[in-house]
């Protein structure tokens, strides 16, 4: 018995080892968890509000479980979104760590070209604690007003008026972020990313990633990361071990008290009910340097539609997951009903079946390509679009099995389909993304790893899907006689109907 639960062991070792090969790996119950736990966990997510794409559970700085939904893969990037954010915090521990700057700096000193701005309500207050902490003191987000429309954004920030006084109020403000990533580049001469480099990214062994800058060359700070899922397992090990990373102390542990502690409440009246039991009470917790802080004593690095890096110091655990998710406090609420039960002190006895169980679920993940009871190949035909939001002015399908995507450019963009399963390749076109009209340079990040399918919904209905798999979102197509739909998976309600034009 003891030969055969250690061959279990060494097999189930063996396949992680394929996935992620540089952070050091366990099995569920020798750090005390049990494999049957963390499939009960995950299967708690309900496939109609939550996409999941991976996850990676880590216990005692190994990693016990881990899985990857098909065709995302562990050596595929994922947009992280505002989890984007964690990292420019971490430029700033850093910067401030070489005395570059101190968090009680003013703001407007990095950018004496703007010094004209100097009088403008509460502005010559603002530090860079406040950019931190999300209390700018703007009344409303500024956000898509300055990316879509500006072409400096610095200014654009800093012309935005300022209602209350900075540090008082909490509005999580994006751009906010964006200034400190202008304030690293200025302070420094580099960007973020490769400010980062030598300092995290190296000694973390993170390499392969990418960040959109703006049209100045910044980068963008609040969000467009693209990392891999172990990346983000890193950077939550390094600050759940107060810096250390295999042994060394990356980030001074100073830094990671401060910037994870809370320093402003999200909602100082809230009752004591509505912060523990409320619908967004993990959202009430008080607000770091860029870090949530959460329920149960954790903290996290939280992005839209889903992406985390939750870190649970009294479980000396960290939890990732990626995803596209349209409920996001039951994303955390799962966690707390399904996995922090499952925690326990010392490890638990060896248990062979429960981790085939949990090696053969974990193999399984995907995500499956709509279908139908309907076969019938592809016609050929064209759509010719009027004026639409996704600059799109020509659907082309045609009986090869491909749809070719001609942009206003007259740019062609070609995709792969296969019915009722996944034909994969590469695209140059941007794909769905919630910020795609932002002044950035995502096309330069160019080719995008994309899945294509489709299925008759009946005989006049053609559905098509274009999964873009380093990014958490997919299109849908509608094609019925002469009316054409496209559907972003992130607003599944907002059905953006396309006029034909003769």
């Amino acid at each position: 018995m003891k030969k055969a639960s250690f061959l279990s062991g060494l097999l189930f070792l063996c396949s992680f080892t394929i996935l992620a090969q540089s952070l050091p790996h366990s099995t569920p119950e020798a750090e005390g968890v049990s494999s049957e736990a963390i499939i009960k966990f995950i299967e708690g997510y309900s496939s109609d509000k939550h996409e999941l794409h991976s996850y990676m559970l880590i216990r005692h700085g190994k990693v016990i479980s881990e899985a990857w939904w098909k065709p995302y893969a562990a050596d595929k990037k994922h947009t992280m979104y505002s989890v984007s954010k964690s990292w420019t915090s971490t430029a700033i521990g850093f910067a401030v760590a070489e005395k570059r700057l101190t968090v009680q700096d003013k703001v407007l000193s990095f950018f004496p070209e703007h010094a004209d701005l100097k009088d403008k309500p509460f502005l010559a207050d603002l530090r860079i604690q406040d950019l931190l902490t999300m209390s700018a003191g703007h009344e409303k987000e500024p956000l898509r007003s300055v990316i879509v429309f500006s072409p400096d954004w610095v200014r654009g920030f800093l012309n935005y008026p300022i209602a209350h006084k900075p540090g008082t109020k909490f509005l999580y403000n994006t751009l906010a972020t964006y200034m400190l990533s202008a304030i690293i580049q200025k302070v420094t001469g580099m960007t973020t990313l490769d400010y980062l480099k030598p300092r995290l990214l190296d000694p973390l062994h993170i390499s392969g990633i990418d960040w959109e800058s703006d049209q100045k060359g910044i980068n963008v700070g609040g969000w467009g990361i693209r990392v891999k899922t172990e990346d983000m397992a890193k950077l939550g090990l390094l600050y759940l071990n107060k810096g250390k990373f295999e042994g060394k102390q990356v980030l001074p542990a100073a830094w990671v008290e401060e910037a994870t502690s809370k320093h402003i409440d999200q909602e100082p009246d809230a009752s004591e009910d509505k912060k523990a039991n409320g619908q967004y009470a993990d959202w009430l917790q008080g607000y770091g340097y860029q870090f949530w802080r959460s329920r149960n004593g954790a903290f996290r690095g939280d992005g839209a539609y889903g992406q985390y890096i939750l870190m649970m110091p009294a479980q000396d655990a960290v939890l990732i997951i990626t995803s596209e998710s349209q409920d996001l406090p039951d994303d955390l609420n799962q966690v707390w009903k399904n996995l922090l039960p499952a925690f326990q002190a010392k490890a638990l006895p060896s248990n062979p079946s429960g981790l085939k169980a949990l090696a053969a679920f974990n193999a399984s993940r995907q995500i499956k390509a709509p279908v139908s009871s309907l076969q019938a190949a592809l016609p050929t035909k064209s759509y010719l679009l009027g004026t639409n939001p996704l600059d799109f002015s020509q659907f082309k399908v045609d009986s090869k099995g491909t749809l070719t995507i001609t942009t206003k450019d007259s740019t062609q963009h070609e995709f792969k389909l296969a019915q009722g399963s996944w034909a994969t390749g590469k695209s140059n076109l941007v794909g769905p993304y919630m910020l795609r009209a932002a002044r950035v340079d995502l096309a330069k990040k160019a080719p995008f790893d994309y899945a294509g399918s489709y299925r008759w919904i009946d005989a006049e209905t053609l559905e098509i899907t274009l999964l873009y798999y380093e990014s958490p979102h997919h299109w849908t197509i509608t094609l019925k006689g002469e009316q054409v739909s496209v559907v972003n998976s992130f607003e599944p309600q907002n059905e953006i109907k396309i006029p034909q034009r003769k």
